[in-house]
């Protein structure tokens, strides 16, 4: 079966096909009732004129006298019906050709035979006839004026029907101080129509979710501001601790707590629409080979003889999040499990973009993070052109991520960790206009692109080969196990986050040494 287009679905169409065959119904009707009213009173008139004369006629024929030139006996013509008719010595009338025109014909009995008369029937056919074309005519200007106001009252409607449904993109969208603000809402004494209810209805649900989330992100940011001092007095009594598995153990988790303090205070931010960018002109390549090499080095095996704690770069720090659901416990050892850290970069094809160099390598830091902790290495970093993909090699994004994009605080598989890397990474391209899709590759492993707008400029490659490649072999064992509940990953379909605008001017950091990256991002 054929698929309708998609303006018959509409409410305008709808109306006016519905306006369209009621007005032909009833027009119909109508008509019909005039024609058969008018019908018969021209016949009976027409009749009684026919039956007169063949009175007239039949007193002449007794008489004797000669009949005039309507009327005769056996007439030719005359329809075999109404001959027979008064052969049996019955009078009866009928309509019929005579000559090519419309005759009313009149016969009764005479001596045997069919007396007859004939009135013309020519004007009164006409009228009729006339009168039909006065109908259909009529009926088809009143059909399309009462479609044409019909379809201007619907669109009316309608027109705000479409208001409220943009207003209510709006708010999904984001922008909770959208409203409809119809003007029949503004007075509650004024009556109002079901638009008008829905519309106020809309209006005072988007009020009371935009208080509430409000709310929600005054308490979030005013926890995280509060956990800081706190925090800060914690990790310095922490520094103190005499050297032992008790202190690491310790230290440990104040760096959790810091990290996840700073985090909340990040996505504070980025819910509040208050970011403000530092655009420059960057070159792709460099920048992700920087994020690489802070990965390498972040997740390094320690050296003996020396701190154990890895020194996270904000740019590439693991941030908390959700075990992908299929994978190992933390500690588990199994075949094809990453137990070190493997980063590669590929560079395909190099550009210029514009964009915010601190917010990029945070949000290509939280996804090799997230790669690392829940894929399986290789961890692949591609640069082509403006797109720069992230790929691990593991069970890929679990199905509700796919669907729903990154959700803060959920956890799957009994993990430990708190959703927020991926929520970070997608709220930090909304900032700097990116796209960023999460998908699984068909061969296995999630799949996250970058997509940076304006398109970039093209550049030359090491060697003109238009590929080069950073590689790093895997390292020892990491002593939290495989997995370390720091990300969320999906499965076949794509979740897509549109950039809008925005930025964050605190916590800038010097990107020269991974240090001073983290004191800078930990102590603003």
């Amino acid at each position: 079966m054929p698929r309708l287009p998609a303006w018959t679905a509409t409410l305008t169409w709808k109306a006016a096909v519905f306006i369209t065959v009621m007005c032909c119904a009833l027009a119909a009707l109508l008509g019909v009732l005039v024609h058969v009213s008018v019908t018969r009173q021209t016949v009976s008139s027409a009749r009684e004129k026919a039956l007169s004369r063949l009175d007239a006629v039949a007193r002449a024929y007794e008489a004797g006298r000669p009949l005039p030139r309507f009327a005769a006996v056996d007439a030719p013509g005359l329809p075999e019906r109404l001959r027979a008719l008064a052969v049996r010595g019955r009078r009866g009338t009928m309509v019929a050709d005579f000559h090519g025109r419309p005759t009313m014909w009149a016969a009764g009995p005479a001596d045997g035979r069919a007396l007859v008369a004939r009135v013309d029937y020519t004007l009164s056919q006409a009228t009729i006839t006339n009168l039909d074309r006065s109908i259909i005519g009529s009926s088809v200007l009143a059909t399309v004026a009462t479609l044409l106001v019909g379809a201007c009252a619907v669109t009316r409607v309608t027109r705000r029907l479409h208001l409220t449904a943009q207003v209510a993109r709006r708010i999904s969208a984001g922008d909770l101080d959208a409203r409809v603000n119809d003007p029949r809402t503004r007075v509650p004494s004024r009556p109002q129509d079901e638009v008008a209810t829905v519309s106020g209805a809309l209006d005072t649900m988007a009020s009371t979710l935009q208080g509430k989330l409000l709310s929600e992100q005054r308490f979030t940011a005013d926890v995280a501001h509060e956990l800081r001092t706190p925090l800060t007095g914690l990790s310095a009594a922490a520094e103190l601790l005499p050297e032992g598995r008790p202190a690491e153990l310790v230290r440990d988790r104040v760096r959790a707590m810091r990290t996840l303090t700073e985090d909340l205070l990040e996505i504070s931010r980025l819910d509040a629409r208050t970011e403000q960018v530092d655009l420059a002109v960057h070159a792709l390549a460099p920048l992700a080979e920087g994020v690489v090499r802070a990965a390498r080095a972040s997740y390094a095996p320690p050296r003996s003889g020396t701190d154990p704690r890895p020194a996270a770069p904000a740019a590439a720090r693991p941030v908390p999040d959700v075990p992908r659901p299929g994978m190992p416990t933390p500690g588990a050892q199994g075949p094809g499990v990453a137990s070190g850290s493997h980063f590669e970069l590929r560079v395909v094809r190099d550009a210029c973009v514009e964009t915010d160099r601190r917010r990029l390598e945070r949000v290509l830091g939280n996804l090799v993070a997230n790669a690392h902790r829940h894929g399986r290495p290789p961890v692949v970093l591609t640069v082509d052109g403006p797109t720069v993909t992230v790929r691990d090699h593991g069970p890929g994004y679990p199905a509700y991520l796919l669907e729903h994009g990154p959700q803060r605080f959920r956890t799957e598989g009994g993990g430990k960790g708190h959703g927020l890397g991926l929520t970070i990474a997608v709220g930090q391209s909304a900032v700097i206009g990116a796209e960023l899709v999460f998908s699984n590759a068909p061969d296995g492993g999630a799949l996250a692109r970058v997509t940076l707008p304006g398109g970039g400029e093209d550049m030359d490659t090491d060697g003109g080969s238009g590929l080069r490649a950073l590689h790093e072999p895997p390292t020892s064992p990491s002593p939290h196990g495989t997995h370390d509940t720091h990300s969320t990953h999906d499965t076949h379909s794509a979740h897509s986050t549109h950039s809008t605008h925005g930025a964050d001017d605190e916590h800038h950091a010097d990107e020269k040494t991974v240090a001073a990256h983290i004191n800078t991002h930990l102590h603003t």
